[in-house]
């Protein structure tokens, strides 16, 4: 990174606007959040796009899907699966650069387009009268400058129309909720995890199977129009389909097994293969355990679970439960957040100031270091919130304990099918 004290100032700067304005109880118009978000992504989207040092997914991967699009190839296929997703995102990669832009812009558009429409839909998920704390929390969010900006990852776009999807569930739009949690597994496959709590955020099973019959039928649609845009024959799309959500057995990047391999990236198998059956067993145990709880938390508690046990793991997941866990903040989820954010800084701009030797040497305690992190993401979890308090929403954003944040008028319904 040509200019990593800069970067690391706003960053800072970002993180210290949004602990300012919780501890003085600033109530910023959404206007305002907006205008902070935007004018943060734009300095960095500007510093990024010129910046020397690209990050390797984002330059070979993502750029070459993109590519793909423009010669009306297919991306899983063109990029050998390197592009393991459905090709929405590559459809707008395609128009970015069709318009004569960069890629290190064209490809960070997207995803900072995104990351700003979260920071209205995140004041949506904490409700009317936590909004303006949540809203400018997560626009000022290191984290998300990170992921979104600098490293133009894909989990912004997921995560707007999870949040979306989420809205409109609490609101009891089975069929526009399920429709935005298509375009969210659409983007990333990850979100399947989370159709649990969405489903039980519905009023009854009528809209319960509107809403899965749409999540369907949304990517289905992407795999099926494909070669109407791409030159992909019908028979490729079995190709196409073993690809999509697939991923190498790579370990060593955060958490155990990171003290497994000793800090370094390692190809294992058998070690990816029982943490995954570790990761999931957890990720029922804790839905389970969350049964009774509210929605958005236990939404919190699931990707927290997942950050806590996976085998596998890149800096850019940390953003999946950031707007969930702003919405609705446990005692220490500010402390974990801004633990998480240092972490993820360091890679981001630390280690990248090296070169390949000096990275590979560092990598080592950084990735081990992040067992800091699991510990103070293990204590964030909503622990006290597991069973409802009362259906009344809370007065400002407050740690534990809080209530429900926007309660439907079939909370009791709600509650009552999912224990």
């Amino acid at each position: 990174m040509d200019h990593p004290i800069i970067t690391a100032s706003v960053l800072v700067a970002g993180l210290l606007l949004s602990a300012i304005a919780l501890w003085r109880g600033w109530r910023p118009s959404l206007r305002t959040a907006l205008a902070v978000g935007i004018a943060l992504r734009l300095y960095l989207l500007i510093s990024a796009a010129a910046d020397s040092w690209q990050p390797l997914d984002f330059a070979n991967g993502f750029k070459a899907a993109g590519q793909a699009i423009l010669a009306h190839q297919d991306p899983v296929l063109a990029t050998q699966g390197s592009w393991h997703f459905l090709p929405m995102i590559p459809y707008l990669y395609g128009l970015g650069l069709r318009a004569g832009l960069p890629w290190e812009l064209a490809g960070r558009l997207v995803t900072v387009a995104a990351d700003i429409a979260l920071i209205p839909l995140v004041g949506k998920l904490a409700g009317d009268r936590n909004a303006p704390a949540a809203r400018f929390a997560y626009a000022c969010n290191p984290i998300a400058l990170m992921v979104a900006v600098i490293h133009g990852q894909i989990e912004p776009v997921a995560l707007a129309f999870l949040v979306a999807a989420y809205v409109l569930a609490r609101n009891g739009r089975g069929g526009w909720a399920g429709a935005m949690f298509g375009f969210a597994l659409s983007a990333g496959t990850w979100p399947v995890i989370l159709l649990p709590p969405l489903l039980a955020l519905l009023p009854d099973w009528r809209e319960r199977l509107r809403s899965i019959v749409m999540a369907g039928v949304v990517p289905v649609f992407f795999l099926a129009t494909m070669p109407l845009v791409v030159h992909v024959g019908w028979s490729d799309l079995l190709n196409v389909a073993r690809y999509l959500g697939g991923v190498r057995p790579v370990v060593g990047e955060w958490g155990w097994t990171a003290w497994m391999t000793g800090g370094n990236w390692a190809l294992a198998p058998t070690a990816a293969g029982i943490g995954q059956v570790v990761l999931y067993s957890t990720l029922l145990a804790v839905m389970w355990l969350w049964r009774r709880a509210d929605r958005i938390d236990m939404t919190s508690a699931i990707l927290l679970a997942f950050m806590i046990v996976t085998p596998r793991m890149g800096a850019q997941y940390l953003l999946w439960f950031v707007p969930f866990l702003i919405a609705r903040p446990t005692r220490l989820s500010r402390p974990a957040i801004g633990l998480a954010a240092l972490w993820a800084g360091l890679g981001y701009i630390y280690l990248t100031h090296f070169n390949d030797v000096g990275w590979w040497q560092n990598h080592q305690w950084w990735s081990r270091s992040s067992i800091a992190v699991i510990a103070l993401l293990i204590l964030a979890m909503p622990w006290s919130r597991r069973r409802p308090a009362d259906l009344s929403e809370p007065a400002t954003v407050e740690p534990e304990p809080l209530t429900d944040a926007v309660p439907s008028p079939a909370a009791k319904d709600i509650r009552g099918t999912a224990s």
